[in-house]
């Protein structure tokens, strides 16, 4: 196959204007605009209104071509389009090749013919996707969430991209994937499947190869696997029918496993079809060796939900994904491999790639491949109702299935196949059904909104939200049958080696208990949008957290680029403006009161967000960690941004580690230090991901916030293998009482010999009440080869101690973390590019919990 690449310099305009403007493929419109400065950039201030009428707009692409003679001497050429977004019609010399309605997949049309010697020109037409969204949301009303296009849910387009609750509504238009000519000579690869047969210490690949023929010859097919220590087999095998199978047996095989149970070996597959000893088509494969398996057995409390990897069960470590960027031609290999790079460095070891976002590109899961980070990847539907009774829409999804299962099954990285996210839960309670009421409980609901004021406050919201549709019946029957019946029978035939799932959450029992303890996954959002307290996440004993989360703001560096300094304040309209989720920034603040003092100034809140919203979740994972024979998976919410925002983000838009993930890092440890505190006592756990048994100590000293010790202790820890060990629990009820509790904390330690791996700080009361004064940080900074060291020391106990270099973004192997009096720690960072030590030492800053409102 030859192959002529048609990306680089287009011309783009808006339809029915005369003025065609340079542009760059892959790209799309807002970037085009963006890059001519006919836009502001939409991510600063409020200028997200301002550009709402490029995706109101219908646009135009064209490029003006000469065929290459490689692809002009073969006998077929074809155009390939790997992803147009959403809605095109496409030209060729003025002929109509056809159209598109789907980002997801892949278009290809047989071109042979409509090729011309000289200059050729391929026109595009992309219909504004708002304007087809409002037309037929108007022809049949669909649900959505609030931030949502009306009629999105008829477009096969990454749903966010029309706005939710932590990103703008800037529908990206345009070819944002490759696009190319391909010639073919005699037959083309149509589809390679690869699986994998594991026994004893033998692992055999199989390869089942379709090809599309159109000349009458024998063709052979040929699969070299090479090791990753570069060393080859291959096997061969001729064509039969446009079919054949191959299998090579790899002796002594190097698994590949998830990240924090083992290494990553990667093996090269190459296929390449031949015809009378020339080569006619190549494929080339990344994958890894290993079994996966989503575990579902009977147990005490219903029914677990377990990954099982090689036969080891992995206690799902991770987050969520969402796309990088607003818009995803932006998205460079640097930064995608910081964001998975990150992940791993927190020692997370999946990441779910949510329904709202798209599926990735190749990209991505070659770096959850070399991270070993499993991915749970949903297929994309996302908190909506879609049009799954018409006939069209579930042939353009039987294309899109098709296409992306082809391209995945064979990734290491992937361990499920998700149907939805939170569509089940929408059936189930959100309205989209008629609400499950007696006739006593409807009068008793009317009877009191006839009487109270308070009563119509409450249920007349309620009620017109749960004004189910007209033909609810028909859309939830073909929700059912589509996601429980002809999906998952889809994918079995497609993939039959990766698990399926209908939703998330979900019990796998359609439309009951969908948010249960007892079996399948559950979102909780009792937290955030319930207002409840971080100790509520201790009363959830489900089987697996595919969802929760708090939001804070992103570093202040991060704010600076969307708001002037006249508007850091948080209910400012522009602050308000990049904060999507109904009243967050009351939220935020008042979650604050419950723990921590009113910081002093903007800055200081700024910090203090983000303290509150790691302290959370810690809350969240550890409590699951050390229930890990009951959950075996948390997955926070969320780990990336697409744009500059208030949001629920570990790492912001531009990459910057929030306290979040630095907290990440240690509560998502291979070995965990936790303290379950309640009404005096202190319960000390070691939870351990290891594979053997762990030998260590735990130290712990009852102390004042000057250092003064009052009580200690030391145990010797035997933690078993994937396993939470219960150590001790100390009940303090004699020695603190409230003439001294806002004087002394409780200290805990994890020691191996003489490496400390783990500190705790633990209050008796919220912080906020402690008696902090000035820890006086003192910073010792040198350089060691190219990194930083700096050793912090603290005169009294400095809670949630940030580090930072002033005009450097840079990330420190730890940071926002507690020091009690007397302790020093030491920390590293890269030097930063260009810098010297002593520019270091200028610019470095400490603080803490004490200065955010001394």
């Amino acid at each position: 196959m030859q192959i002529q690449s048609l990306s680089g310099k287009w011309e783009f305009r808006q339809s029915g204007t005369g003025e065609w403007l340079p542009a760059s493929v892959p790209g799309g419109v807002h970037t085009d605009l963006l890059a001519l400065d006919r836009i502001p950039d939409p991510f600063v201030g409020d200028n997200e209104k301002q550009v709402m009428w490029v995706a109101e707009t219908s646009w135009e692409y064209r490029h003006t071509f000469t065929v290459d003679a490689t692809i002009v001497s073969e006998d077929k050429v074809f155009l390939a389009c790997d992803g147009l977004d959403t809605l095109a019609e496409v030209m060729l010399n003025g002929q109509p090749l056809g159209k598109a309605g789907n980002m997801f997949r892949q278009y290809r049309w047989e071109v042979t013919d409509l090729l011309q010697d000289g200059e050729n020109q391929l026109l595009i037409d992309f219909p504004s996707p708002v304007a087809y969204a409002v037309s037929r949301q108007a022809e049949r009303p669909l649900k959505t969430v609030n931030q949502f296009v009306d009629g999105g849910p008829y477009l096969r387009k990454a749903p966010c991209q029309f706005g939710w609750d932590w990103g703008p509504s800037l529908a990206p238009i345009g070819i944002w994937q490759d696009i190319r000519l391909e010639g073919c000579s005699t037959a083309r690869l149509d589809d390679i499947h690869l699986r994998q047969q594991h026994s004893d210490d033998t692992v055999t690949v199989s390869a089942t190869v379709e090809v599309e023929q159109w000349e009458s010859t024998s063709l052979t097919a040929v699969m070299h696997i090479a090791a990753p220590d570069g060393t080859e087999q291959i096997a061969q095998v001729e064509i039969k029918d446009g079919t054949a199978t191959l299998s090579i047996p790899i002796e002594h095989p190097q698994l590949w496993w998830p990240n924090g149970y083992g290494e990553q070996p990667l093996y090269q597959v190459r296929v390449v079809l031949m015809a009378d000893g020339k080569t006619c088509d190549t494929r080339s494969y990344q994958i890894g060796l290993r079994t996966i398996e989503l575990r579902q057995e009977k147990d005490e409390w219903g029914t677990s939900f377990v990954f099982v990897v090689n036969g080891v069960p992995v206690f799902a470590k991770g987050s969520n994904w969402i796309p990088a960027d607003s818009f995803p031609t932006r998205i460079s290999d640097a930064h995608l491999e910081h964001l998975i790079s990150s992940a791993a460095a927190s020692h997370q070891n999946m990441l779910r790639v949510w329904g709202g976002g798209f599926y990735e590109e190749e990209r991505f899961y070659d770096l959850c491949d070399k991270y070993g980070i499993l991915v749970w990847q949903d297929f994309i539907f996302a908190c909506s109702i879609y049009p799954l009774d018409e006939t069209a829409f579930l042939d353009n999804l039987l294309a899109e299935v098709v296409d992306n299962v082809r391209r995945l099954r064979h990734r290491a990285s992937l361990a499920l196949w998700c149907g939805n996210n939170e569509m089940e839960w929408g059936w189930a309670a959100w309205g989209w059904a008629p609400p499950d009421l007696t006739e006593t409980e409807e009068a008793c609901i009317a009877g009191l909104m006839q009487r109270f004021s308070w009563a119509r406050d409450v249920f007349g919201p309620m009620q017109a939200r749960l004004q189910p549709l007209p033909d609810w019946k028909v859309l939830r029957d073909a929700y059912l049958k589509y996601f429980h019946t002809t999906l998952p029978a889809w994918v079995a035939k497609l993939d039959p080696d990766t698990p399926y799932w209908p939703s998330s959450p979900s019990s796998n029992t359609p439309f009951e208990d969908v948010n249960g303890y007892e079996q399948g996954d559950i979102h909780y959002w009792g937290v955030w949008h319930g207002r409840e307290p971080f100790t509520a996440y201790r009363k959830a004993l489900p089987r697996f957290v595919s969802e929760f989360g708090f939001q804070s703001l992103p570093p202040l560096e991060t704010v600076k680029a969307f708001a002037e300094e006249a508007d850091w304040n948080m209910t400012s309209y522009i602050m308000e403006h990049h904060q999507r989720g109904n009243h967050g920034n009351g939220l935020i603040i008042a979650q604050m009161t419950d723990t921590y003092r009113m910081p002093k100034d903007f800055p200081s809140l700024v910090y203090l967000s983000m303290v509150l919203q790691a302290e959370g979740i810690r809350n969240g994972v550890e409590h699951w960690r050390r229930n890990m024979q009951r959950v075996y998976g948390t997955l926070y919410w969320q780990l990336n941004d697409c744009w500059p925002v208030a949001s629920w983000s570990s790492i912001d838009y531009f990459g910057r580690w929030k306290a979040l993930h630095y907290a990440a890092k240690r509560f998502y440890a291979p070995l965990l230090l936790s303290v379950e505190d309640e009404d005096g006592k202190m319960g000390v756990h070691v939870t351990s991901d290891l594979q053997e048994r762990w030998e260590g100590t735990v130290r712990w000293s009852l102390e004042t916030l000057s250092g003064q010790t009052l009580a200690q202790g030391e145990k010797t820890v035997s933690a078993g293998p994937l396993a939470s060990t219960h150590i001790d629990t100390l009940d303090f009820g004699t020695q603190v009482s409230d003439a001294n509790r806002r004087e002394v904390v409780f200290v805990c330690e994890l020691w191996q010999g003489e490496e400390r791996l783990a500190l705790t700080v633990t209050p008796f009361i919220p912080s906020k009440h402690l008696s902090l004064t000035d820890p006086e940080l003192a910073v010792d900074i040198s350089l060691e080869g190219q990194r930083v060291k700096t050793a912090v020391t603290a005169a009294s106990l400095a809670r949630h101690v940030e580090l930072s270099i002033a005009g450097a973004d840079v990330t420190f192997d730890d940071n926002y973390f507690d020091l009690p009096a007397g302790r020093t720690l030491t920390v590293t960072c890269l030097l930063p590019d260009g810098w010297d030590i002593d520019q270091v030492r200028s610019m470095f800053r400490v603080r803490s919990l004490y200065d955010s409102f001394a």
